[in-house]
């Protein structure tokens, strides 16, 4: 398994046009069903079902129900810009490895990774910030962007 993403190292499968249809009709509506799915592309229920299991094996996608933390009851969300020293990917797996961390890229541009993070207060943050995400070995410093109100989060960005 790979640290960053959880999936497996095996080789990609090559999409073909109905892979991307099970994909889009996911992207619409992740609660779909595999019959209706099978419906649009033209496979049987099992077989949708063994497309689908094959694509999430693959960490082509996953099937996750996707919330607003604010909503939800944390009180903060922010995204953590981070200059670093050195080789990036230990750091990157520092924070891959932070319960309250939920995303994180490695980046071009002014920071070198952006994590994203969902705290349960002003305090929490400042201690994720502070006393963990500074004391990793090779960061340098960063910038906190604290998430006032979520306008537009979505996922249904299509396949090429």
């Amino acid at each position: 398994m790979t640290k960053a993403s959880g999936r497996t190292d095996r080789s990609r499968p090559v999409l073909d046009e109905v892979s991307k249809a099970i994909i889009e009709e996911l992207q619409q509506d992740g609660r779909r069903s595999y019959a209706a799915i099978g419906k649009v592309v033209g496979l049987s229920e099992a077989a949708v079902r063994q497309r689908v299991q094959r694509l999430v094996d693959h960490g082509v996608m996953q099937v996750v129900a996707v919330t607003d933390p604010l909503e939800l009851g944390f009180s903060r969300q922010a995204l953590i810009g981070i200059r670093a020293t050195g080789d990036l990917e230990p750091v990157a797996d520092a924070l891959v490895a932070m319960e309250e961390v939920d995303y994180v890229v490695l980046a071009a541009g002014s920071f070198d990774i952006l994590a994203e993070v969902v705290a349960e207060s002003d305090e929490h943050l400042l201690e994720i910030v502070t006393k963990r995400i500074r004391a990793i070995p090779g960061v340098l410093s960063t910038e906190t962007f604290v998430y006032l109100k979520l306008r537009k989060q979505t996922y249904s960005w299509g396949v090429r």
